[in-house]
């Protein structure tokens, strides 16, 4: 291993050193990545995806499908079992011509990526290999010349991707060949190949509209079945550390309640069941987060087979794929998956109750499903709005308010208030108070137009561009068709609510992106059986419109889910102040930071415990240090500062008042300036960007200084992710409890 190494190492100097010149200079960090890349890549995908010919529609499809699972699984899984260093890191006199990766240093992703691509498309388009080959292997050279991978690096990634490609797109034909026969027997008589989509029987007839709705309903299955698999994987790979609330939320679930100081009962319990299964790890908060996602899309992709068509249904399923702000619930396990689910569930079997034969079971469980909402976020009570608005507009909806089931689902519906009503008149009322405060209602109304851009544009971003243009065309459509048309007009009273509310308060409250998530699925199922019935008048404009939203939602989630992508697009990763992964990311090493210092600290003083700023802060340290992960709920090691009035839920867990005379360490956190100006223009020509500067702490707060003796400032820690300054903690030593 000593003689193979000395040779990798001898030509990387060749390449990296010997070559060096300055055409190379200005060309090879082109190829590792430049400004260009991901336009062009996406306009490519999106034309390939638009056109007519199966063969580039399968072969788009594939190379996405190679690439994501062979960068995110396969390179990946290697490197970090490898764990071999970048030569940068090793040879003092490596030229380093691009932005350092923080990843490992073998296999090379961006070798087996373009050798993947190359593979690919040569066997959908033979002669391809001419200009494809000569790319790949320019763009490996280019890792070696630029001085972040070694020559063997480049070597096993050509030699992987090629390798994966090929079983990959093989093993697909063959699951096709073997499976798609039996299972979806038109569309396999259309296209008996993946190796030849264009060699199935054209001069059939179409088929019948039931028997291809059964196809479209078992590619609907598929899809989400793959969806799934894709989703736990994501998160068993560890790329992302918890958020904030989902570790507050993780601690509440070590506390089981009738209600929390915030939400209600719901998000604990899941992570509880969760963790249950899988113990107390990130995978373990997370798990159910795409069982949600899989329970949702199923009853989507069902009731919209019913009511729209099986196709309308797994075209659905894939927008909301490629939507950022559903895609994002199905990684994170948040209140709002929960809040999504049984507000859909309740909106589909509301449909079926408010039939003509409509039951009064049906009724019940619209009642179970929306109690369940309201005990997994307050704001599902807003679906109560829609019923209104159905009985106003839908004169058979109405015979139904003569009827028990209605009532009985209303008194569900007050049962399931009870936990949250019990809890909170054991607690002085404290949630009403603190929702009321969280939309600003506790302040003087005054209008700003501030808040309402910043609200309509992140949604606009969120829903994805196109997606979100297309449904509130149909919502507004629908506004005009409300009496003639009753579906239509049931799903625009099932999102409406939601706009009610917000739309007026966002003139005077900045309103979060997320709140809106109720609404999203049914005004997109609304979109989606507009424009269906639009398909027929406007073939052209429907098509290039659903290519164009996927062609740009899909990579825009993929880049959401991991955006160190963008260090092997670009050549250099995202400044860590706009990385939308940064709130996910640092956590752990933070945990890493604060470790060894209170670890000294108890070796001073036996018994010191932490403080942490903010229930975040508390929440992560609670998570990741390992000593306080182990009973958190009866031997807590993170405390939120003992205050006199309750500001989250921590001041109803134990605090710290009782430990007499000991010391503990506080942890203050401190956030990322802005970014220097002109950054953005100075990362696409490469250009080095300048860190922001850490935005100072205030100091430990007097109600925590009064509890000590004596408070000594330790200054300040630097907490980094791959190279990046993602934020600081800045510690103190609080001596001698009082």
């Amino acid at each position: 291993m000593t003689w193979l190494h000395s040779i990798d190492v001898a030509a990387f100097r060749f390449i990296n050193q010997s070559l060096g010149n300055a055409f190379f200079d200005w060309l090879m960090p082109v190829l590792s990545g430049n400004r260009l890349f991901v336009p062009a890549l996406l306009a490519i995908f999106g034309w390939m995806l638009t056109r007519k010919s199966p063969r580039a529609r399968v072969c788009a499809v594939a190379i996405a499908a190679v690439v994501a699972l062979g960068d995110g699984l396969v390179c990946n899984t290697i490197k970090e079992a490898v764990e071999r260093p970048r030569p940068f890191l090793d040879l003092s006199d490596a030229v380093v011509r691009i932005g350092k990766g923080g990843s490992g240093s073998m296999p090379s992703a961006h070798a087996a990526n373009w050798a993947a691509t190359a593979m690919v498309v040569f066997l959908y388009y033979r002669r391809s290999w001419r200009f494809m080959a000569p790319l790949a292997f320019a763009v490996g050279f280019s890792r070696i010349y630029n001085g972040v991978h070694y020559p063997s690096d480049v070597l096993a990634g050509w030699i992987l991707g090629a390798g994966y490609a090929v079983a990959l797109v093989l093993g697909a034909n063959w699951l096709w060949n073997t499976a798609g026969r039996k299972w979806v027997p038109e569309a396999w008589r259309r296209m008996p190949s993946l190796l030849n989509p264009e060699a199935g029987d054209k001069s059939a007839a179409t088929p019948a509209k039931s028997k291809s709705d059964v196809d479209w309903l078992r590619f609907g299955y598929l899809l989400i079945a793959v969806l799934f698999v894709v989703r736990l994987v994501y998160q068993a790979s560890n790329k992302i550390d918890l958020t904030e609330d989902e570790a507050y939320q993780w601690v509440w679930s070590k506390h089981p309640a009738l209600s929390y100081f915030s939400k209600p009962l719901m998000i604990a319990m899941t992570q509880l069941a969760g963790t249950t299964l899988w113990g107390d790890t990130e995978f373990g908060v997370r798990f159910f987060a795409p069982v949600i996602a899989a329970i949702l899309s199923v009853l989507v992709l069902r009731f919209m087979a019913r009511e729209a068509g099986a196709k309308a249904g797994f075209f659905l399923v894939l927008i909301l794929t490629a939507t950022p702000l559903t895609a994002v619930g199905a990684t994170l396990m948040t209140i709002d998956p929960l809040s999504v689910l049984f507000w859909t569930a309740a909106m589909i079997v509301g449909w079926r109750a408010v039939q003509e034969k409509g039951t009064t079971a049906q009724w019940i469980w619209v009642g179970v499903w929306s109690g369940c909402g309201l005990l997994s976020k307050y704001t599902n009570l807003l679906q109560l709005i829609a019923w209104p608005i159905i009985f106003a507009y839908w004169p058979q909806a109405r015979r139904h308010l003569r009827r028990p089931g209605p009532w009985l689902a209303l008194g569900v519906i007050a049962l399931a208030t009870l936990p949250v009503i019990i809890w909170n008149q054991q607690h002085d009322w404290i949630t009403a108070k603190h929702v009321a405060e969280g939309g600003g209602l506790d302040k003087g109304f005054s209008l700003t137009l501030k808040y309402f851009f910043e609200w309509i544009g992140a949604e606009w971003a969120l829903l994805n561009p196109v997606f979100s243009v297309g449904a509130v065309w149909a919502a507004v459509a629908a506004m005009g068709a409300l009496k003639r048309d009753p579906l239509r007009m049931f799903l625009f009273a099932m999102g409406a609510p939601i706009l009610i509310l917000y739309l007026p308060l966002s003139f005077h409250s900045r309103i979060q992106p997320n709140w809106i998530a109720p609404a999203v699925v049914p005004w997109f199922c609304l979109m989606v059986v507009y424009w269906t019935r639009r398909s027929a008048d406007s073939p052209k404009l429907v098509r290039r419109a659903l290519a164009g939203g996927l062609a740009f939602g899909l990579p825009l989630v993929v880049l959401l889910h991991d955006t160190n992508i963008m260090s092997k697009i670009a050549g250099r990763p995202l400044p860590a102040k706009v990385d939308p992964l940064r709130r996910t990311r640092g956590w752990e090493e933070m945990a890493q930071v604060v470790g060894p210092e209170w670890r000294a600290l108890r070796e001073r003083s036996p018994g010191a415990f932490i403080i942490g700023d903010h229930y975040g802060t508390t929440g992560l340290l609670s998570f990741y240090l390992p000593e306080a992960a182990k009973d958190p709920k009866n031997d807590p090691q993170v405390f939120y500062m003992a205050i006199d009035h309750p500001q989250n839920q921590f001041f109803f867990f134990k605090n710290y008042l009782d430990k007499k005379g000991q010391s503990a360490l506080f942890v203050g956190q401190e956030e990322l300036g802005q970014q220097p100006a002109g950054w953005l223009g100075r990362w696409l020509r490469g250009e080095v960007v300048g860190e922001p500067p850490l935005q100072p702490f205030p100091g430990v707060p007097e109600v925590v200084r009064d509890q000590f003796a004596e408070v000594v400032d330790l200054g300040v820690r630097e907490v980094r992710y791959r190279g990046r300054l993602m934020r600081g903690v800045h510690l103190y030593e609080c001596r001698g409890l009082k």
